[in-house]
């Protein structure tokens, strides 16, 4: 396997269509990269899952990956890269990027009042990732995390606009909402797809962070500083594998990338466990 050619491509995984929230922010940062997508769609979501079980569902999805030459694997899940991170950093043979430590440091450049609200999922926030994370960048900063585990089944259904997800995040943002924090940071990749509604919940004046963003802006830093940006004038390929129902996830990923996909494929479970 060749880890210095430009040409090969970044894997990411996610539980579900939650990772195409990243990436689209890398895709927007550099369009010619070729990208190979693993949505563990028979699975999701994962953090509802203990830590053992994500533990080696992630390192199910990064083998699978490996074996298409990928040259940098970024773990688009929050609730994966809180709890496998280092797992996976461990035994895997290519650089991997996750969401927290991203996450964090954009929160706390955005704060001025220096309380910070965190949403995810229960794996996400019983594990404290993000209050680990900002503790340890700065340790005068308050943080509010909640548990929301009902926004993964809306984004994975198409439900980001609906009464019901208004309902819901109402339920469950009010007691962040009278913490007076400014920077709420949505814990789990599949969040931004409710960003509209989170931001109406919440009120102007609190900044949304997706971590997408800023893991976007390392996985480009990385490619540069070691020469391994795709250097081709034409738009990369992507490929996507789901472990379930091929035709939702294509609906429901061609209405938020807002444009047609192909190449997409199932994988069989037995083709990941049997490694």
């Amino acid at each position: 396997m060749n880890f210095m050619n430009r040409t090969n491509p970044i894997g990411f995984f996610d539980s579900g269509i939650g990772g195409l929230t990243v990436v689209r922010a890398v895709t927007n940062l550099m369009p010619n990269e070729n990208i190979v997508y693993f949505g563990d769609t028979a699975r999701v979501p994962y953090g509802s899952k203990s830590n053992d079980t994500v533990i080696e569902y992630s390192i199910q999805a990064a083998n699978f990956l490996l074996r298409k030459n990928i040259k940098l694997l970024v773990v688009a899940c929050n609730t994966a890269s809180s709890v496998a991170l280092n797992e996976l950093r461990r035994f895997l043979t290519v650089p991997v990027i996750g969401m927290i430590e991203p996450g964090s440091q954009m929160a706390l450049s955005e704060s001025r009042s220096r309380k910070i609200g965190v949403i995810g999922t229960y794996a996400t926030i019983n594990n404290k990732a993000y209050s680990k994370q900002i503790k340890k960048l700065d340790p005068k900063v308050q943080v509010y995390e909640k548990a929301c585990p009902l926004f993964v089944p809306l984004a994975e259904e198409g439900m980001t606009n609906h009464k019901a997800a208004e309902l819901i995040a109402k339920e469950y943002l009010t007691e962040l909402k009278e913490k007076n924090i400014d920077s709420l940071i949505l814990g789990c990749t599949h969040y931004p797809l409710l960003s509209d509604i989170i931001q109406k919940v919440m009120g102007k004046k609190v900044k949304l962070i997706d971590s997408g963003t800023p893991a976007a802006k390392i996985v480009e830093d990385y490619l540069n500083g070691r020469q391994l940006r795709n250097n081709s004038v034409h738009e990369g390929q992507h490929e996507y594998y789901v472990s379930d129902l091929p035709a939702k996830f294509k609906l429901i990923a061609e209405r938020f990338l807002g444009k047609r996909i192909k190449n997409i494929h199932k994988v069989e479970l037995e083709e990941l466990t049997n490694e």
